[in-house]
């Protein structure tokens, strides 16, 4: 059972603890861009480029993450956080 807490974390080279720090992070960062989407899609001026901008660099911090162990960009048991 406790395989599956650690298996994908330590896949990608860290403990669970840090994998859910880091997860829940960029989880965090992704709800306050859709949130700046949705003000924005009400008024346009608002939040211009601010989601767009934050997403290019999640991407960016989210493939460096996978650097080291060259994914191949297959997901498989899980949605690859």
């Amino acid at each position: 059972m406790l395989d599956r807490f650690t298996r994908h974390p330590y896949a990608v080279g860290e403990t669970y603890l840090q994998h859910a720090r880091t997860a829940g992070r960029l989880g965090l960062q992704l709800v306050v861009a859709g949130v700046a989407c949705l003000i924005h899609a009400a008024a346009p001026w608002l939040f211009e480029d601010f989601a767009s901008r934050r997403v290019r660099s999640l991407h960016e911090q989210m493939s460096r993450r996978r650097a080291p162990w060259a994914w191949n960009g297959e997901v498989t048991g899980g949605l690859g956080v």
